[in-house]
């Protein structure tokens, strides 16, 4: 993980109590019209392309205007004169930094209700007022050296009168934790495998809860996931990341869609097109793990190595589709998963300390064969590799790295619990660097972007397995959170020093986030979660924080009970 900048937090967002696929919970209470209505466009990149994709309700395909021209646009008939409310764009890579939005009786004549210089991608749910027959984007300036391209355009209002009309409502999908679909193992709600007695969940009703994460979760899918260059292909698209697409993103993006099965129906194909695309760009070292990086034309970069981080989500996502859909389809799901889990313990795990490496490029001749990343170090994967394989060297080095945990919080953050991003000379006396080992000169020894994640890493298998080793840590580091920010999540911050000493004044959900589930492990910490929870379901999602998006996420999915261990 890398190239991370801090996400300012922003209020709204609502809890939805119908589960409404691909309807945002900011939504305006006018219908879509725009959906199936005739479309035309400036110009069409090429086949599979056309305007017309991009209103016919599939997040998956897009409109491309041709490559490096501006001005360019894209213009949808309504069929009759309505009052406009809103206007949703979903934006593919190629989005448009300066675009006027107008509206026109006529076709011929445009008046703009809506305008910007400033585009930065992802979705612009926009808000405004106007009154046209026809509605169109017109883009002045790419952010890219691209086209132009929407996934959907959708326009919201009613006929002039006030009567919505009767064609254009949306198909939507209402999901229901009582009845789930057959044929899946694990259904998003069902909560199988209960956690151990005394974790905590967030105050208000099961379908609430879920009504929140389903709906987020459709909010994160329609921001992130793509499906560029090959039709076949899924990828979470890293916005905030050093390159386009990253194994950290891939694997987040593996363990979402197979634990959301039942609320999403596309989940199963979705899921898939990760599978193929984590076939497809493995990495050169050991082809039995994944290339870390992707540019935006979808080939391996950055000497097409793993990262250890993006392949244990790899190998996780892959047990819960085995169990989640079973292996007899396009792909075994398990012959799959224990390659790779068989290829990390080969090459990202240090035969003489039985801890994580950083990559499979951190062999015995790197002078990083001796460090460790703490974000790495997830309890319950390996618990779900040693059930998966059978091999007992996976609680092994379980206890390696929970032993490692403890040391480091008695020896170095014995107040806070904090560890840092990465740990140094653990084949002698593990220390935090003092400096640079790998990414960042400030924070590699400090509680920054890697280390953010622990809390969630560390709370979630205390709650699934109720690990004392876990658990202890955990509390340990809710204990000094709860003190430290008041019970107000509003206070947490970018960064610290591992004695609790702040480091900046951003703020971002990657590091608000992480402490719900590590309350969810102390039974008097229900008012500090509940604080926690109203944070999240209260902060949006903008199309540049893929990272802080996909942590809240994982994050709302374990604390309402619905994480689970295959």
């Amino acid at each position: 993980m890398g190239g991370r900048t801090a996400a300012a937090l922003g209020a709204g967002g609502l809890v939805l109590a119908l589960l409404v696929a691909g309807v945002t919970s900011a939504s305006a209470a006018d219908p879509l019209v725009s959906q199936g209505k005739a479309v035309t466009a400036s110009s069409v990149e090429g086949s599979g392309f056309e305007a017309a994709k991009a209103v016919d309700g599939n997040a998956s395909s897009r409109w491309a205007s041709a490559e490096g021209h501006d001005p360019e646009w894209l213009r949808v008939d309504l069929g009759s004169t309505h009052t406009i409310s809103r206007v949703r764009l979903n934006w593919e890579a190629a989005y448009a930094k300066s675009y006027r939005v107008q509206t026109s009786p006529d076709g011929s004549a445009w008046a703009d209700v809506y305008s910007t210089t400033t585009g930065n991608g992802g979705i612009d749910d926009l808000t405004l007022s106007g009154s046209g027959r026809y509605v169109r984007v017109y883009g002045t300036a790419r952010g890219t050296s691209y086209g132009y391209s929407l996934f959907e355009l959708e326009v919201y209002g009613t006929t002039d009168g006030g009567n919505p009309p009767t064609t254009t409502t949306p198909t939507t999908t209402t999901t229901t934790t009582t009845n789930p679909p057959s044929g899946l193992g694990y259904p998003f709600g069902s909560r199988q495998t209960p956690y151990v007695a005394g974790i905590l969940r967030p105050s208000g009703s099961t379908s609430t809860l879920d009504a929140a994460v389903v709906d987020y979760y459709q909010r994160w899918k329609s921001a992130f996931i793509r499906h560029n260059c090959n039709s076949a292909w899924s990828q979470v698209l890293a916005t905030d990341a050093d390159h386009a697409y990253v194994a950290e993103a891939q694997g987040y993006g593996m363990v979402v869609v197979a634990t959301m099965a039942g609320a999403d129906p596309d989940a199963h194909k979705i899921f898939d097109g990760f599978v193929k695309w984590k076939i497809d760009h493995p990495s050169s070292i050991d082809p039995d793990l994944m290339a870390a990086e992707q540019g935006a034309d979808c080939k391996s970069t950055s000497g097409v190595d793993a990262a250890t981080d993006g392949d244990m989500d790899v190998a996780y996502g892959l047990l819960l589709a085995d169990k989640q859909w079973g292996s007899s389809g396009t792909y075994n799901y398990k012959q799959l998963a224990i390659k790779h889990i068989n290829g990390i313990k080969r090459s990202e795990i240090n035969p003489s300390t039985n801890l994580l490496r950083p990559g499979d490029w951190a062999d015995s001749g790197d002078p990083r064969y001796y460090v460790t990343r703490s974000s790495d170090w997830m309890a319950d994967h390996f618990r779900a590799f040693r059930k998966a394989t059978g091999d007992s060297a996976w609680d092994t080095i379980r206890n390696a790295h929970q032993n490692l945990i403890k040391t480091m919080q008695q020896n170095f953050a014995p107040n806070t619990g904090l560890l840092p991003d990465f740990v140094e000379r653990t084949n002698s006396t593990p220390r935090p660097p003092a400096g640079k080992v790998l990414e960042d000169e400030l924070g590699d020894g400090k509680y920054w972007w890697n280390a953010c994640r622990d809390p969630w890493r560390i709370g979630a298998d205390a709650a699934t397995s109720g690990d004392a080793t876990s658990l202890a840590a955990a509390r340990k580091v809710n204990t000094w959170a709860k003190s430290k920010f008041g019970g107000n999540p509003n206070n947490i911050k970018v960064g610290y020093q591992l004695n609790g000493t702040q480091l900046s004044s951003d703020v971002s959900e990657a590091y608000t986030a992480p402490f719900a589930v590590a309350a969810t492990t102390d039974p008097g910490s229900q008012a500090w979660l509940d604080a926690l929870w109203n944070k999240m379901v209260s902060t949006p999602i903008g199309g540049n924080d893929y990272f802080a998006s996909s942590i809240q996420l994982q994050v709302m999915i374990t604390v309402t009970g619905n994480h689970w261990v295959p």
